[in-house]
């Protein structure tokens, strides 16, 4: 096993096949919730095509049948993907799941590279953007959302699921494929803190604007923190 300093960071490099494999695991092993990063990278359906593509030119024994279920399945917000379900459903070589000391997810140094480049791109973009959720307008707060999902998504994003696909006719899967990685275990909060509250018979209006003032709060409370590097 050999090793590799990026960022003052320690990523070790194994040899499969005679091929160098890069642990994803210690990339983002010095950021908060970083393992996040990773499935919330695979269950994307933008990297599962570029994964296909790659089994595709150098993987005889790729199972097309079953990357073409994986991705009819994306792109749906119960879809979950592990990188041990996809290695077994596709017989795939170029990411897996290691077990032991040394255990985590390695992946093929072009699959890294991308998975780098990716990640790096969405935490740049992410500076960019003003991150905090907008306070709700009064026809927002008035109006009845059929799904409760979309009652998180609108208290965070200030917009339904459809709403955001009509404004991005070019772009796959939905709205949270999208989402940075403080924005995903700031929903995750969210979704535990709804169900308290439909437990406790609170009205989906005074749901929306608690989630809502939530969301304001524990964004502004995460983009405070120190942004990690990750791995240009």
């Amino acid at each position: 096993m050999a090793k590799i300093y990026v960022n003052n960071a320690e990523i070790s490099v194994i040899e499969i096949e005679e091929k160098d494999y890069t642990s994803l695991t210690d990339m983002v092993k010095n950021i908060d919730n970083g393992l996040v990063l990773i499935e919330k990278w695979l269950r994307n359906k933008n990297t599962i095509e570029f994964l296909g593509i790659w089994e595709g030119m150098y993987n005889l024994d790729f199972d097309e049948d079953e990357y073409n279920e994986i991705m009819n399945e994306a792109g749906f917000n119960r879809f979950t993907l592990s990188v041990k379900q996809w290695t077994k459903r596709t017989n795939s070589r170029g990411i897996i799941a290691k077990a032991g000391r040394y255990g985590g997810t390695y992946a093929h140094k072009d699959i890294a590279f991308e998975f780098a480049k990716i990640n790096y791109r969405i935490h740049t973009e992410a500076i960019k953007q003003n991150l905090i959720p907008k306070e709700l307008t009064k026809q927002q707060i008035s109006y009845v959302y059929a799904n409760e999902a979309d009652v998180l998504n609108v208290a965070m994003f200030g917009k339904t699921a459809n709403e955001w696909r009509c404004g991005n006719p070019d772009k796959k899967g939905n709205i949270r494929d999208y989402a940075s990685i403080n924005e995903l275990i700031c929903l995750s909060n969210m979704e535990n803190i709804n169900a308290v509250l439909i437990n406790d018979g609170i009205s989906q209006t005074e749901r929306l604007i608690k989630l809502n003032k939530i969301a304001i709060q524990q964004m502004t409370i995460l983009e405070e923190q120190k942004s990690p590097k990750l791995l240009k």
